[in-house]
This record gives C-alpha cells, structure tokens and sequence, in this order.
C-alpha cells in the first residue's frame, strides 16, 4: 500500500471528528476506535493520537477557539469546521508539528470544505493562538 501523506491523514481525521460530533449531537452510542476504523482501514498512530487528543482536550480547544472567534462560537459552526479548527488547535497546542504545519493544514482543509469567510475565521482564530502560544514562551 503507498503511504499516505500526513495531509491525507488529517482529512481522515476531520472526517472521524465530524462523524464523532453527528454521533454526539445525535446521542447515538459509538466507540471512538470504530469510528476510526470506518474512516480508514489502516492502523495509524499519527491519526488515533490526534482524534483522541482532539477528544481529550475538547472543552480546553474550544474554549480557546471560542476566545477568538470574534462574537461567535465554535457550535455555530458547522461540524466539518469545527473539526478543521478543534484539529488545528490541537496540533498548535499540543504536539510537535511545526506551528506553520499546523496552521497551513488547517488552512488547506478549510479551502477544500468550508466556505470563504469560515476558512478566514479559521485562519484568523489559528493565528491568534499561534500568536498567544509564542508570546508565553
């Protein structure tokens, strides 16, 4: 099997995310490694770290994009936004992806799936976070 990008992995998990959040919404009972299995066939640590890390951290990462998205909030979005930025967020605060990575990723996605003022408020809440993360280390 080729091997998959990394970006190709982040839409896996903006998908699994997504799934996770109409099951919610739905109060439909799920298991998170099922959800993940539906989505990609493949074992694959970098996908299950971020899904469970995105989870883990949910009201943390929201609370956080919630601070700037300017008079709104992350449940006015619509779910594939919502992942898009909980995954930017995430890979921001909590692991070693290169801030610029993490912040281009999400850009990416939300070009591909979200519409022109969402993917400026994605950017702008990212670079906002960025921004708050440099200026405390």
């Amino acid at each position: 099997m080729d091997k998959i990008t990394r970006s190709e992995l982040r839409k896996k998990i903006m998908t699994i995310l997504y799934q996770i959040n109409v099951y919610n919404n739905n109060k439909i009972e799920y298991k998170v490694d099922d959800v993940i299995k539906e989505v990609l066939d493949i074992d694959n640590e970098f996908v299950k770290d971020a899904v469970y890390g995105v989870l883990t951290n949910i009201n943390k990462i929201d609370d956080k994009a919630n601070q700037y998205l300017n008079k709104w909030t992350i449940d006015r979005l619509g779910y594939t936004d919502q992942a898009i930025i909980r995954l930017g967020i995430y890979e921001l605060l909590y692991t070693d992806t290169p801030d610029i990575v993490a912040i281009n990723e999400a850009v990416d996605l939300a070009k591909l799936y979200s519409d022109d003022d969402v993917r400026k408020m994605i950017n702008g809440v990212l670079d906002k976070v960025y921004h708050e993360k440099v200026d405390n280390e």
